[in-house]
Protein backbone atom coordinates (compact mmCIF):
# COMPACT_ATOMS: atom_id res chain seq x y z
CA UNK A 1 0.00 0.00 0.00
CA UNK A 2 1.45 3.37 -1.07
CA UNK A 3 0.81 6.54 0.90
CA UNK A 4 1.78 9.99 -0.33
CA UNK A 5 1.53 13.47 1.15
CA UNK A 6 1.08 16.26 -1.40
CA UNK A 7 1.65 19.80 -0.12
CA UNK A 8 0.45 22.85 -2.08
CA UNK A 9 1.46 26.32 -0.91
CA UNK A 10 -0.20 29.63 -1.79
CA UNK A 11 0.14 33.18 -0.47
CA UNK A 12 -2.47 32.79 2.29
CA UNK A 13 -2.80 29.05 2.92
CA UNK A 14 -1.16 25.64 2.64
CA UNK A 15 -3.16 22.60 1.48
CA UNK A 16 -2.23 19.05 2.46
CA UNK A 17 -3.61 16.03 0.61
CA UNK A 18 -3.09 12.46 1.82
CA UNK A 19 -3.25 9.83 -0.93
CA UNK A 20 -3.68 6.11 -0.35
CA UNK A 21 -2.84 4.18 -3.52
CA UNK A 22 -3.57 7.35 -5.50
CA UNK A 23 -6.97 7.91 -3.89
CA UNK A 24 -7.57 11.07 -1.86
CA UNK A 25 -8.32 10.13 1.78
CA UNK A 26 -7.65 13.33 3.74
CA UNK A 27 -7.54 17.01 2.88
CA UNK A 28 -6.35 19.72 5.27
CA UNK A 29 -5.92 23.45 4.95
CA UNK A 30 -3.66 25.60 7.13
CA UNK A 31 -4.45 29.31 6.85
CA UNK A 32 -2.13 32.09 7.95
CA UNK A 33 -4.89 33.73 9.99
CA UNK A 34 -5.71 30.62 12.05
CA UNK A 35 -4.56 31.69 15.52
CA UNK A 36 -6.56 29.04 17.36
CA UNK A 37 -5.36 25.61 16.27
CA UNK A 38 -5.88 22.39 18.23
CA UNK A 39 -2.93 21.95 20.61
CA UNK A 40 -2.07 25.66 21.03
CA UNK A 41 -1.60 26.71 24.68
CA UNK A 42 -2.66 30.14 25.99
CA UNK A 43 -2.21 32.06 29.21
CA UNK A 44 -5.83 33.14 29.50
CA UNK A 45 -8.08 35.02 31.88
CA UNK A 46 -11.35 33.70 33.29
CA UNK A 47 -14.18 35.99 32.23
CA UNK A 48 -16.93 34.50 34.38
CA UNK A 49 -17.85 31.10 35.89
CA UNK A 50 -21.45 30.02 35.15
CA UNK A 51 -22.95 27.89 37.91
CA UNK A 52 -25.83 26.56 35.80
CA UNK A 53 -23.44 25.12 33.19
CA UNK A 54 -20.76 24.20 35.75
CA UNK A 55 -18.36 25.85 33.32
CA UNK A 56 -16.56 29.11 32.71
CA UNK A 57 -16.16 31.45 29.76
CA UNK A 58 -12.50 32.31 29.27
CA UNK A 59 -10.87 35.10 27.27
CA UNK A 60 -8.23 33.64 24.93
CA UNK A 61 -8.27 36.57 22.50
CA UNK A 62 -10.96 35.21 20.17
CA UNK A 63 -14.07 37.28 19.36
CA UNK A 64 -16.18 34.73 21.27
CA UNK A 65 -15.03 33.59 24.71
CA UNK A 66 -13.72 30.02 24.94
CA UNK A 67 -15.75 27.40 26.84
CA UNK A 68 -14.14 25.54 29.76
CA UNK A 69 -16.21 22.85 31.48
CA UNK A 70 -15.48 21.69 35.03
CA UNK A 71 -14.58 18.18 33.77
CA UNK A 72 -11.92 19.74 31.51
CA UNK A 73 -10.12 21.46 34.38
CA UNK A 74 -7.99 18.42 35.18
CA UNK A 75 -7.55 16.94 38.66
CA UNK A 76 -4.32 18.89 39.30
CA UNK A 77 -5.81 22.35 38.74
CA UNK A 78 -4.72 23.62 42.17
CA UNK A 79 -1.10 22.63 41.49
CA UNK A 80 -1.16 24.33 38.09
CA UNK A 81 -2.62 27.59 39.46
CA UNK A 82 0.07 27.70 42.14
CA UNK A 83 2.77 27.00 39.51
CA UNK A 84 1.50 29.77 37.18
CA UNK A 85 1.45 32.31 39.99
CA UNK A 86 5.02 31.57 41.03
CA UNK A 87 6.44 31.44 37.49
CA UNK A 88 4.64 34.57 36.21
CA UNK A 89 5.91 36.63 39.18
CA UNK A 90 9.47 35.33 38.82
CA UNK A 91 9.55 33.50 42.18
CA UNK A 92 10.06 30.11 40.49
CA UNK A 93 12.72 29.58 37.83
CA UNK A 94 13.05 25.78 37.98
CA UNK A 95 10.46 24.41 35.57
CA UNK A 96 11.34 20.74 36.00
CA UNK A 97 8.60 20.07 38.65
CA UNK A 98 10.87 17.57 40.45
CA UNK A 99 10.85 19.68 43.63
CA UNK A 100 7.48 21.34 43.12
CA UNK A 101 4.89 20.28 45.76
CA UNK A 102 1.80 18.58 44.33
CA UNK A 103 -1.51 19.83 45.74
CA UNK A 104 -4.56 17.67 46.47
CA UNK A 105 -6.72 16.74 43.44
CA UNK A 106 -9.90 18.76 43.01
CA UNK A 107 -13.24 17.01 43.64
CA UNK A 108 -14.45 15.07 40.56
CA UNK A 109 -18.02 16.22 41.15
CA UNK A 110 -17.30 19.71 42.45
CA UNK A 111 -18.62 23.11 41.35
CA UNK A 112 -16.76 25.48 39.03
CA UNK A 113 -17.17 28.40 41.46
CA UNK A 114 -15.29 26.47 44.17
CA UNK A 115 -12.04 26.24 42.20
CA UNK A 116 -11.74 29.23 39.84
CA UNK A 117 -12.85 32.85 40.00
CA UNK A 118 -13.37 35.72 37.57
CA UNK A 119 -10.17 37.50 36.37
CA UNK A 120 -8.02 34.54 37.40
CA UNK A 121 -5.15 33.59 35.06
CA UNK A 122 -4.71 29.98 33.98
CA UNK A 123 -3.05 27.91 31.25
CA UNK A 124 -5.48 26.43 28.76
CA UNK A 125 -5.12 24.33 25.62
CA UNK A 126 -7.34 24.44 22.52
CA UNK A 127 -9.12 21.08 22.13
CA UNK A 128 -11.71 22.21 19.57
CA UNK A 129 -11.27 25.08 17.14
CA UNK A 130 -13.99 27.75 16.72
CA UNK A 131 -16.82 26.21 14.70
CA UNK A 132 -19.76 28.17 13.26
CA UNK A 133 -20.98 30.62 15.92
CA UNK A 134 -19.17 28.92 18.80
CA UNK A 135 -15.87 29.97 20.37
CA UNK A 136 -13.01 27.51 20.99
CA UNK A 137 -13.42 24.60 23.43
CA UNK A 138 -10.52 24.49 25.87
CA UNK A 139 -9.01 22.35 28.62
CA UNK A 140 -6.66 23.22 31.45
CA UNK A 141 -5.39 19.61 31.56
CA UNK A 142 -2.38 20.24 29.35
CA UNK A 143 -0.61 17.73 27.12
CA UNK A 144 2.45 18.11 24.89
CA UNK A 145 2.48 15.68 21.96
CA UNK A 146 5.71 14.23 20.58
CA UNK A 147 6.41 11.58 17.98
CA UNK A 148 6.23 8.60 20.37
CA UNK A 149 5.04 10.09 23.66
CA UNK A 150 2.56 12.61 25.01
CA UNK A 151 3.75 14.41 28.15
CA UNK A 152 1.23 15.52 30.79
CA UNK A 153 2.49 18.04 33.38
CA UNK A 154 1.44 17.80 37.06
CA UNK A 155 0.77 14.06 36.81
CA UNK A 156 2.64 10.85 37.56
CA UNK A 157 0.64 8.37 35.52
CA UNK A 158 2.03 6.24 32.66
CA UNK A 159 -0.50 4.83 30.18
CA UNK A 160 -0.26 3.05 26.82
CA UNK A 161 -2.30 3.40 23.63
CA UNK A 162 -5.09 0.83 23.41
CA UNK A 163 -4.18 0.24 19.74
CA UNK A 164 -1.04 -1.63 20.83
CA UNK A 165 -2.44 -5.16 21.06
CA UNK A 166 0.42 -7.10 22.65
CA UNK A 167 0.34 -7.21 26.46
CA UNK A 168 4.07 -7.96 26.57
CA UNK A 169 4.84 -4.90 24.40
CA UNK A 170 2.66 -2.71 26.61
CA UNK A 171 4.50 -3.88 29.71
CA UNK A 172 7.89 -3.38 28.04
CA UNK A 173 7.06 0.18 27.00
CA UNK A 174 5.66 1.02 30.43
CA UNK A 175 8.78 -0.28 32.08
CA UNK A 176 11.07 1.71 29.78
CA UNK A 177 9.14 4.95 30.16
CA UNK A 178 9.00 4.66 33.97
CA UNK A 179 12.79 4.37 34.01
CA UNK A 180 13.29 7.66 32.10
CA UNK A 181 10.19 9.67 33.10
CA UNK A 182 10.97 12.87 35.07
CA UNK A 183 9.15 13.43 38.35
CA UNK A 184 6.04 15.58 38.10
CA UNK A 185 5.16 14.54 34.55
CA UNK A 186 2.82 11.83 33.34
CA UNK A 187 3.33 10.11 29.99
CA UNK A 188 0.97 8.59 27.41
CA UNK A 189 2.75 6.14 25.09
CA UNK A 190 1.52 6.51 21.49
CA UNK A 191 0.84 3.67 19.03
CA UNK A 192 3.89 4.52 16.87
CA UNK A 193 6.15 3.79 19.88
CA UNK A 194 5.56 0.06 19.38
CA UNK A 195 8.92 -1.71 18.96
CA UNK A 196 11.00 1.42 19.65
CA UNK A 197 14.11 1.40 21.83
CA UNK A 198 14.65 3.39 25.01
CA UNK A 199 17.08 5.81 23.29
CA UNK A 200 14.38 6.93 20.80
CA UNK A 201 11.80 7.37 23.57
CA UNK A 202 14.29 9.27 25.73
CA UNK A 203 15.14 11.66 22.88
CA UNK A 204 11.44 12.35 22.29
CA UNK A 205 10.94 13.01 26.00
CA UNK A 206 13.90 15.42 26.08
CA UNK A 207 12.39 17.37 23.17
CA UNK A 208 9.07 17.64 25.03
CA UNK A 209 10.81 18.82 28.22
CA UNK A 210 12.66 21.48 26.19
CA UNK A 211 9.35 22.60 24.72
CA UNK A 212 7.84 22.78 28.24
CA UNK A 213 10.76 24.88 29.51
CA UNK A 214 10.54 27.26 26.54
CA UNK A 215 6.82 27.71 27.21
CA UNK A 216 7.35 28.39 30.92
CA UNK A 217 9.92 31.10 30.15
CA UNK A 218 7.22 33.01 28.26
CA UNK A 219 4.96 33.10 31.33
CA UNK A 220 7.10 35.65 33.22
CA UNK A 221 5.13 38.93 33.20
CA UNK A 222 3.16 37.71 30.19
CA UNK A 223 -0.05 39.63 29.39
CA UNK A 224 -3.41 37.84 29.33
CA UNK A 225 -4.51 36.54 26.97
CA UNK A 226 -1.33 35.47 25.13
CA UNK A 227 -0.27 32.40 23.17
CA UNK A 228 2.64 30.70 24.95
CA UNK A 229 2.97 27.50 22.91
CA UNK A 230 2.26 27.02 19.21
CA UNK A 231 1.38 23.57 17.93
CA UNK A 232 3.52 22.27 15.05
CA UNK A 233 2.55 23.50 11.60
CA UNK A 234 -0.03 21.25 9.97
CA UNK A 235 2.50 19.45 7.76
CA UNK A 236 4.68 18.47 10.71
CA UNK A 237 1.70 17.52 12.89
CA UNK A 238 0.34 15.27 10.10
CA UNK A 239 3.74 13.63 9.73
CA UNK A 240 4.08 13.26 13.49
CA UNK A 241 0.69 11.54 13.77
CA UNK A 242 0.42 9.41 10.64
CA UNK A 243 3.90 8.98 9.15
CA UNK A 244 5.12 5.38 8.89
CA UNK A 245 7.21 3.09 6.68
CA UNK A 246 4.45 2.73 4.10
CA UNK A 247 4.93 6.34 2.91
CA UNK A 248 6.51 6.39 -0.53
CA UNK A 249 6.51 10.09 -1.32
CA UNK A 250 6.13 13.58 0.12
CA UNK A 251 5.88 16.17 -2.65
CA UNK A 252 6.07 19.90 -1.87
CA UNK A 253 5.80 22.82 -4.31
CA UNK A 254 7.37 25.47 -2.02
CA UNK A 255 11.09 25.49 -1.29
CA UNK A 256 10.86 26.93 2.24
CA UNK A 257 8.22 24.40 3.25
CA UNK A 258 10.20 21.65 1.51
CA UNK A 259 13.25 22.41 3.68
CA UNK A 260 11.11 22.47 6.87
CA UNK A 261 9.52 19.10 6.08
CA UNK A 262 12.82 17.56 4.99
CA UNK A 263 14.45 18.62 8.29
CA UNK A 264 11.53 17.20 10.27
CA UNK A 265 11.59 13.85 8.42
CA UNK A 266 15.37 13.72 8.90
CA UNK A 267 14.75 14.08 12.64
CA UNK A 268 11.96 11.49 13.02
CA UNK A 269 12.89 8.98 10.28
CA UNK A 270 16.34 9.59 8.73
CA UNK A 271 16.03 6.57 6.42
CA UNK A 272 13.00 8.17 4.73
CA UNK A 273 14.60 11.54 3.98
CA UNK A 274 14.92 10.71 0.26
CA UNK A 275 11.13 10.48 -0.25
CA UNK A 276 10.74 14.24 0.40
CA UNK A 277 10.85 15.88 -3.03
CA UNK A 278 10.57 19.46 -4.27
CA UNK A 279 8.01 19.69 -7.06
CA UNK A 280 9.02 21.91 -9.99
CA UNK A 281 6.66 21.97 -12.96
CA UNK A 282 4.39 24.35 -14.85
CA UNK A 283 1.50 21.97 -14.14
CA UNK A 284 -0.01 22.75 -10.69
CA UNK A 285 0.87 20.05 -8.15
CA UNK A 286 -2.77 19.14 -7.35
CA UNK A 287 -3.49 18.75 -11.08
CA UNK A 288 -0.43 16.54 -11.59
CA UNK A 289 -1.48 14.06 -8.88
CA UNK A 290 -5.17 14.07 -9.87
CA UNK A 291 -6.23 15.70 -6.61
CA UNK A 292 -8.14 18.64 -8.11
CA UNK A 293 -10.42 16.28 -9.99
CA UNK A 294 -11.00 14.11 -6.93
CA UNK A 295 -11.87 17.21 -4.88
CA UNK A 296 -14.46 18.31 -7.46
CA UNK A 297 -16.07 14.87 -7.56
CA UNK A 298 -15.96 14.12 -3.82
CA UNK A 299 -17.41 17.16 -2.09
CA UNK A 300 -20.83 17.57 -3.67
CA UNK A 301 -24.17 16.47 -2.28
CA UNK A 302 -23.83 13.26 -4.32
CA UNK A 303 -20.79 10.99 -4.03
CA UNK A 304 -20.58 8.40 -6.81
CA UNK A 305 -19.12 4.93 -6.38
CA UNK A 306 -18.27 2.09 -8.76
CA UNK A 307 -20.94 0.01 -10.47
CA UNK A 308 -23.44 2.86 -10.47
CA UNK A 309 -24.08 3.09 -6.73
CA UNK A 310 -23.95 6.49 -5.02
CA UNK A 311 -24.34 8.29 -1.71
CA UNK A 312 -26.49 11.32 -0.88
CA UNK A 313 -24.91 13.36 1.94
CA UNK A 314 -27.08 15.94 3.74
CA UNK A 315 -26.09 18.23 6.61
CA UNK A 316 -28.30 19.67 9.35
CA UNK A 317 -27.48 21.67 12.46
CA UNK A 318 -27.86 18.58 14.66
CA UNK A 319 -26.40 15.76 12.54
CA UNK A 320 -25.26 14.49 9.16
CA UNK A 321 -27.40 12.05 7.16
CA UNK A 322 -26.06 9.66 4.51
CA UNK A 323 -28.37 7.73 2.20
CA UNK A 324 -27.04 4.72 0.29
CA UNK A 325 -28.48 4.11 -3.19
CA UNK A 326 -27.83 1.20 -5.52
CA UNK A 327 -28.63 3.34 -8.58
CA UNK A 328 -30.20 2.04 -11.76
CA UNK A 329 -27.77 -0.83 -11.93
CA UNK A 330 -28.00 -4.51 -12.76
CA UNK A 331 -25.44 -7.16 -11.96
CA UNK A 332 -25.01 -10.89 -11.83
CA UNK A 333 -26.01 -11.23 -8.17
CA UNK A 334 -28.48 -14.06 -7.63
CA UNK A 335 -30.99 -12.05 -5.59
CA UNK A 336 -31.81 -8.69 -4.04
CA UNK A 337 -30.18 -9.59 -0.70
CA UNK A 338 -26.79 -10.24 -2.37
CA UNK A 339 -27.09 -7.01 -4.35
CA UNK A 340 -27.87 -5.07 -1.17
CA UNK A 341 -24.86 -6.58 0.61
CA UNK A 342 -22.50 -5.78 -2.27
CA UNK A 343 -23.68 -2.15 -2.51
CA UNK A 344 -23.59 -1.69 1.27
CA UNK A 345 -19.99 -2.96 1.52
CA UNK A 346 -18.94 -0.54 -1.26
CA UNK A 347 -20.81 2.26 0.51
CA UNK A 348 -19.17 1.51 3.87
CA UNK A 349 -15.70 1.95 2.34
CA UNK A 350 -16.70 5.21 0.67
CA UNK A 351 -18.40 6.52 3.83
CA UNK A 352 -15.24 5.89 5.88
CA UNK A 353 -13.29 7.85 3.24
CA UNK A 354 -15.84 10.68 3.08
CA UNK A 355 -15.87 11.17 6.87
CA UNK A 356 -12.08 11.65 6.89
CA UNK A 357 -12.01 13.67 3.68
CA UNK A 358 -14.68 16.16 4.78
CA UNK A 359 -13.67 15.87 8.45
CA UNK A 360 -17.33 15.38 9.34
CA UNK A 361 -17.96 15.22 13.08
CA UNK A 362 -20.75 14.92 15.60
CA UNK A 363 -23.57 12.46 14.87
CA UNK A 364 -23.71 10.71 11.49
CA UNK A 365 -26.70 8.54 10.59
CA UNK A 366 -26.32 6.19 7.61
CA UNK A 367 -29.35 4.66 5.90
CA UNK A 368 -27.99 1.50 4.27
CA UNK A 369 -30.05 -0.66 1.93
CA UNK A 370 -32.21 -3.02 3.99
CA UNK A 371 -30.85 -6.55 4.50
CA UNK A 372 -32.88 -9.39 5.96
CA UNK A 373 -30.10 -11.78 6.97
CA UNK A 374 -28.39 -11.18 10.32
CA UNK A 375 -24.97 -12.50 9.11
CA UNK A 376 -25.03 -9.91 6.31
CA UNK A 377 -25.77 -7.10 8.77
CA UNK A 378 -22.91 -8.32 10.96
CA UNK A 379 -20.56 -8.48 7.97
CA UNK A 380 -21.43 -4.88 7.05
CA UNK A 381 -20.85 -3.68 10.62
CA UNK A 382 -17.46 -5.42 10.85
CA UNK A 383 -16.43 -4.09 7.42
CA UNK A 384 -17.29 -0.49 8.37
CA UNK A 385 -15.31 -0.78 11.61
CA UNK A 386 -12.32 -2.15 9.71
CA UNK A 387 -12.49 0.65 7.12
CA UNK A 388 -12.57 3.29 9.87
CA UNK A 389 -9.68 1.74 11.79
CA UNK A 390 -7.18 4.20 10.27
CA UNK A 391 -9.29 7.23 11.22
CA UNK A 392 -7.33 9.32 13.76
CA UNK A 393 -10.46 11.04 15.08
CA UNK A 394 -12.11 9.30 18.03
CA UNK A 395 -15.27 7.57 16.85
CA UNK A 396 -17.87 5.04 17.88
CA UNK A 397 -20.05 2.89 15.59
CA UNK A 398 -23.30 1.24 16.69
CA UNK A 399 -24.58 -2.01 15.08
CA UNK A 400 -27.35 -1.71 12.45
CA UNK A 401 -30.78 -1.00 13.90
CA UNK A 402 -33.97 -2.82 12.93
CA UNK A 403 -34.53 -0.12 10.32
CA UNK A 404 -31.13 -0.68 8.69
CA UNK A 405 -29.63 2.50 10.16
CA UNK A 406 -26.07 2.70 11.48
CA UNK A 407 -25.23 5.53 13.86
CA UNK A 408 -21.70 6.92 14.11
CA UNK A 409 -20.29 9.53 16.45
CA UNK A 410 -17.04 11.12 15.37
CA UNK A 411 -14.96 13.65 17.25
CA UNK A 412 -15.15 17.13 15.76
CA UNK A 413 -12.24 19.42 16.68
CA UNK A 414 -12.07 21.57 13.52
CA UNK A 415 -14.66 23.09 11.17
CA UNK A 416 -15.84 20.63 8.53
CA UNK A 417 -13.98 20.77 5.22
CA UNK A 418 -16.54 22.21 2.81
CA UNK A 419 -15.58 22.82 -0.82
CA UNK A 420 -17.84 24.39 -3.41
CA UNK A 421 -18.35 22.08 -6.41
CA UNK A 422 -20.73 24.29 -8.43
CA UNK A 423 -19.87 26.85 -11.07
CA UNK A 424 -21.64 29.70 -12.85
CA UNK A 425 -24.07 28.42 -15.48
CA UNK A 426 -22.61 29.27 -18.92
CA UNK A 427 -26.18 29.33 -20.31
CA UNK A 428 -26.72 32.44 -18.15
CA UNK A 429 -30.18 31.30 -17.09
CA UNK A 430 -31.04 33.45 -14.10
CA UNK A 431 -27.52 33.30 -12.69
CA UNK A 432 -28.21 29.82 -11.27
CA UNK A 433 -25.10 27.78 -10.50
CA UNK A 434 -24.65 24.25 -11.80
CA UNK A 435 -22.33 21.36 -11.00
CA UNK A 436 -18.81 21.58 -12.40
CA UNK A 437 -18.19 19.79 -15.77
CA UNK A 438 -15.89 17.25 -14.09
CA UNK A 439 -18.76 16.15 -11.83
CA UNK A 440 -21.07 15.86 -14.86
CA UNK A 441 -18.53 13.74 -16.80
CA UNK A 442 -18.23 11.37 -13.84
CA UNK A 443 -22.02 10.94 -13.84
CA UNK A 444 -22.03 10.24 -17.59
CA UNK A 445 -19.25 7.66 -17.13
CA UNK A 446 -21.22 5.93 -14.37
CA UNK A 447 -24.47 5.93 -16.41
CA UNK A 448 -22.67 4.63 -19.51
CA UNK A 449 -21.14 1.77 -17.54
CA UNK A 450 -24.57 0.80 -16.19
CA UNK A 451 -26.08 1.04 -19.66
CA UNK A 452 -23.42 -1.05 -21.42
CA UNK A 453 -23.58 -3.73 -18.72
CA UNK A 454 -27.37 -3.81 -18.80
CA UNK A 455 -29.96 -5.56 -20.97
CA UNK A 456 -30.35 -2.55 -23.33
CA UNK A 457 -26.70 -2.52 -24.41
CA UNK A 458 -26.13 -2.40 -28.17
CA UNK A 459 -23.76 -0.97 -30.76
CA UNK A 460 -25.96 1.95 -31.77
CA UNK A 461 -25.87 4.14 -28.66
CA UNK A 462 -25.90 7.92 -29.19
CA UNK A 463 -25.25 10.47 -26.45
CA UNK A 464 -27.25 13.69 -26.91
CA UNK A 465 -25.73 16.52 -24.89
CA UNK A 466 -25.11 20.28 -24.65
CA UNK A 467 -22.58 21.51 -27.29
CA UNK A 468 -20.07 22.69 -24.65
CA UNK A 469 -19.83 19.21 -23.13
CA UNK A 470 -19.92 17.50 -26.55
CA UNK A 471 -16.85 19.53 -27.57
CA UNK A 472 -15.03 18.47 -24.41
CA UNK A 473 -15.85 14.77 -24.96
CA UNK A 474 -14.73 14.67 -28.61
CA UNK A 475 -11.72 17.03 -28.54
CA UNK A 476 -8.50 15.35 -29.80
CA UNK A 477 -9.43 12.01 -31.36
CA UNK A 478 -6.83 9.69 -29.78
CA UNK A 479 -6.90 11.53 -26.44
CA UNK A 480 -10.65 12.13 -26.42
CA UNK A 481 -13.00 10.73 -23.83
CA UNK A 482 -14.97 9.07 -26.64
CA UNK A 483 -11.90 7.10 -27.75
CA UNK A 484 -11.24 6.06 -24.13
CA UNK A 485 -14.81 4.75 -23.95
CA UNK A 486 -14.12 2.63 -27.06
CA UNK A 487 -10.92 1.18 -25.55
CA UNK A 488 -12.73 0.33 -22.32
CA UNK A 489 -16.08 -0.96 -23.62
CA UNK A 490 -15.15 -2.04 -27.21
CA UNK A 491 -18.17 -0.07 -28.50
CA UNK A 492 -18.39 3.28 -30.26
CA UNK A 493 -20.59 5.89 -28.65
CA UNK A 494 -21.81 8.56 -31.04
CA UNK A 495 -21.90 12.06 -29.50
CA UNK A 496 -24.60 14.40 -30.86
CA UNK A 497 -24.65 18.08 -29.72
CA UNK A 498 -28.11 19.45 -28.93
CA UNK A 499 -28.46 23.25 -28.79
CA UNK A 500 -31.80 23.03 -26.99
CA UNK A 501 -30.34 21.07 -24.05
CA UNK A 502 -29.42 22.81 -20.82
CA UNK A 503 -25.89 22.57 -19.51
CA UNK A 504 -26.50 19.46 -17.34
CA UNK A 505 -29.00 17.71 -19.62
CA UNK A 506 -28.11 14.57 -21.56
CA UNK A 507 -29.86 11.52 -23.02
CA UNK A 508 -28.70 8.13 -24.27
CA UNK A 509 -30.61 6.99 -27.37
CA UNK A 510 -30.65 3.78 -29.39
CA UNK A 511 -30.14 3.45 -33.19
CA UNK A 512 -33.87 4.17 -33.75
CA UNK A 513 -33.67 7.45 -31.81
CA UNK A 514 -35.58 6.18 -28.79
CA UNK A 515 -34.40 7.33 -25.35
CA UNK A 516 -32.98 4.36 -23.44
CA UNK A 517 -31.54 6.28 -20.48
Amino acid sequence: MNRELIVRSSSDAVDFALLKDGKLTELHKEEDNNDFSVGDIFLAKVRKPVTGLNAAFVNVGYEKDAFLHYHDLGPQLSTMLKFIKQVSTGKLKDYSLKNFPIEKDIDKNGAITDVIKANQSLLVQIVKEPISTKGPRISSELSLAGRYLVMVPFSDRVSVSQKIGSREEKERLKRLVKSIKPKGFGVIIRTVAEGKKVAELDKDLENLLAKWSAMCKKLYKAPTPSKVLVELNRASSILRDVFNDSYTGIHVDDETLYNEIKDYVLEIAPAKESIVKLYNSSVPIFEKFGIERQIKTSFGRTATMSKGAYLIIEHTEALHVVDVNSGNRSNKAKNQEDTALEVNLLAASEIARQLRLRDMGGIIVVDFIDMVKAPHRRKLFDHLREEMKDDRAKHKILPPSKFGLIQITRQRVRPEMNIKTTEKNPDGLGGKEVEAPIVLIDKINADLEKLLNGPKANNGITLNIHPFIAAYITKGFLSSLRFKWFLKHKKWIKVQPRDAYTYLEYRFKDKDGKTIY
